[in-house]
């Protein structure tokens, strides 16, 4: 029911999936504000899903909602909470709980060997080497990227550098994955790749999305437009709603 408002995946490696338990992102009476600018309308909702989408036109304030679960953008007046953290308050222990794969992919590979990046974000966090190259490994396969291992970032496809940066993310275990636009400019190969990954993933996923396919299936859908989210329900229905927002 809706409510109208104003490549081969392989079993997770219990040491890189997200925890098991049920999850819970709030928002209290939500805004964010820009130099004056409102570009996130007061906005009370709980998401508990496991695949939510996220779809509007550009500016729609999808972004904006998307990075305010993981503190990337704070509240300007209100609350979010991630399973009761604070995005404020308990600013670090979110960002541990969930991660956000870029638009631009790329940007987020900050070494020039695939392994080396994966393996990166693991090495602050008091582990022995072994433990380090034994989760890198386990993710390399998770995500059948293994032969990429050793292969230079600016080498990689579009559907390649996707996975890296997915796999970089997903090894240091985050309850949560927020993906923006994971499939934006690939071609029908590598989309199929990413969004075969997508479904496979254990996290509780939320996609911002103009591939309105990739999300068709999900649990949920949220539609925002001009700041407020104005459709929140069943993929085909909300879906209906964005078509019709989007002509006028």
């Amino acid at each position: 029911m809706i409510h109208f408002l104003s490549t081969k995946i392989h079993p997770i490696e219990p040491d890189i999936a997200g925890g098991d338990h049920r999850l819970d992102i709030r928002f209290a009476d939500c805004t964010v504000s820009f130099s004056g600018r409102i570009a996130l309308h007061s906005l009370t909702l709980s998401l508990t899903e496991r695949r939510i989408g996220i779809i509007g036109l550009n500016g729609s304030g999808k972004t904006t909602f998307a990075r305010l679960i993981n503190g990337l953008v704070k509240p300007t007046a209100g609350t979010v909470t991630v399973n009761g953290l604070d995005t404020v308050t308990d600013d670090k222990a979110v960002l541990g709980q969930a991660g956000f794969i870029f638009q631009n992919p790329q940007n987020q590979l900050i070494l020039p060997i695939v392994g080396d990046d994966i393996a990166f974000g693991l090495k602050n966090r008091g582990l022995s080497k072994a433990a380090i190259e034994a989760k890198t490994q386990a993710v390399l396969q998770r995500f059948g990227i293994a032969h990429l291992a050793r292969r230079r970032v600016h080498e990689l496809s579009g559907g390649e550098t996707q996975l890296a940066a997915m796999a970089s993310v997903v090894v240091t275990g985050p309850d949560i994955l927020i993906l923006d636009e994971p499939t934006n400019q690939l071609d029908l190969k590598n989309r199929k790749m990413v969004s075969e990954t997508i479904a496979s993933l254990e996290q509780q996923t939320l996609v911002i999305s103009h591939d309105l396919p990739l999300i068709d299936g999900f649990d949920r859908v949220l539609l925002f437009h001009e700041g407020r989210l104005v459709a929140d329900g069943a993929p085909d229905e909300v879906i209906r709603r964005y078509h019709k927002v989007a002509l006028c």
